[in-house]
């Protein structure tokens, strides 16, 4: 079956919502209310300036917000709890009745997590996998809302220090291969599950062109597939300048992995790739 195809036959039930994947991937638009995030970190930590962004990201087309209090940058320090909900928490609260589209919270920490749901939260999206806290696969369960459950090797501190695989396309596969086999096991339904291979955690330049080259392979897992590489360092390392504006490359890993039948895409820039989606779509890039 064609990638496109299988894109189609997909949801992501999210508790209050079904997400679909018909025309298009969904766009997940990134917030992060940190003062060290790698690209946009110390913008928004005011929660009037991120409300406005979350309200801005909408209006451009987003169909998803993912909010995060908690830098998972290379070398990055831990934040603890009570921080992390004082930063995500005013944000939900403030776009309760504002935002018309599902607001996901980019944390791995059970208390986190169940505090943004009681704001309005309906996705939770763990770099950890659901294996960083103990109590957040049994809080998904509960909390009946979606889940992403992404590839990391090590954490954060750990994750860049000489990542090395045999087979980081099948080894990584496997991986989020059981992963789903976990969520089931421990009373997820199955459509409320999307996977993602971790772009840029745990991962060389080079494995992060492979996993990307090969986005199609990750389609044939039976959840819907999730890609996050806006402005990561491996788009530095291959323009050749650390330092250049990464959007437009991004907007090009972007179409690729649309055309290889990805079905949510995580970026900083929202209305650039929704205007690049259209049009790759219109002109026939995505069937």
């Amino acid at each position: 079956m064609p990638e496109n195809e299988a894109r189609t036959e997909k949801r992501w039930d999210i508790g209050k919502r079904v997400l679909t994947f018909e025309t298009r991937p969904l766009v997940m638009g990134i917030l992060n209310v940190t003062p060290d995030s790698f690209s946009d970190g110390g913008r928004h930590n005011d929660p009037s300036a991120a409300i406005e962004l979350a309200l801005a990201m909408q209006s451009d087309g987003a169909d998803i917000i993912d909010i995060g209090g908690e830098s998972t940058r290379p070398y990055s320090d831990p934040v603890a709890v009570g921080e992390e909900i004082d930063r995500v928490l005013p944000v939900i609260q403030g776009l309760a009745g504002r935002l018309s589209i599902p607001i996901s919270i980019d944390t791995s920490k059970a208390t986190v997590a169940k505090a943004a749901i009681d704001a309005g939260a309906e996705i939770i999206n763990d770099v950890t996998g659901l294996e960083g806290d103990p109590a957040m696969p049994q809080l998904a369960v509960d909390a009946q809302v979606g889940v992403c459950v992404m590839h990391m090797r090590g954490t954060p501190q750990t994750m860049q220090d000489d990542p090395t695989y045999d087979d980081v396309v099948e080894e990584i596969y496997d991986y989020l291969q059981q992963r789903l086999a976990f969520c089931l096991d421990a009373g997820l339904a199955k459509e409320r599950v999307c996977l993602d291979p971790g772009i840029g955690f745990g991962k060389t330049h080079e494995h992060n062109l492979r996993l990307l080259r090969h986005t199609a392979r990750f389609c044939d897992l039976d959840a819907p597939i999730l890609i996050g590489h806006s402005r990561k360092g491996f788009i530095g390392k291959l323009l050749g300048d650390k330092t250049a504006d990464r959007t437009a490359a991004t907007l090009g890993v972007s179409l690729a992995v649309a055309a290889a039948g990805a079905h949510v895409i995580r970026v900083h820039d929202v209305r650039p790739t929704v205007d690049a989606l259209k049009l790759f779509r219109a002109c026939g890039g995505i069937r």
